[in-house]
């Protein structure tokens, strides 16, 4: 009787962890699809005009910049 009581609990303690995982990756499938959305918009706006992004150079401290320009094909 004991036992039964004892693999009931376990089972139970298993769909919880099961559902925890679910909605774990629930979560994570949210936050990718809105990273992709992200980078989509980014990668739209390089297409359509030119992006310049400065960064200095940790080991001289020299600027460097560096120019994004794509080229937007027009859609049929």
């Amino acid at each position: 009787m004991a036992k039964e009581s004892k693999d009931g609990a376990k089972s139970q303690e298993q769909i919880q962890e099961i559902e925890d995982i679910k909605r774990r990756l629930g979560m994570l499938d949210r936050r990718l699809d809105d990273i992709d959305s992200m980078v989509s918009a980014v990668i739209e706006r390089v297409m359509s005009q030119p992006i310049t992004i400065n960064v200095n150079c940790i080991n001289c401290g020299k600027n460097i910049e560096i120019a994004l320009i794509g080229n937007k094909k027009p859609r049929p």
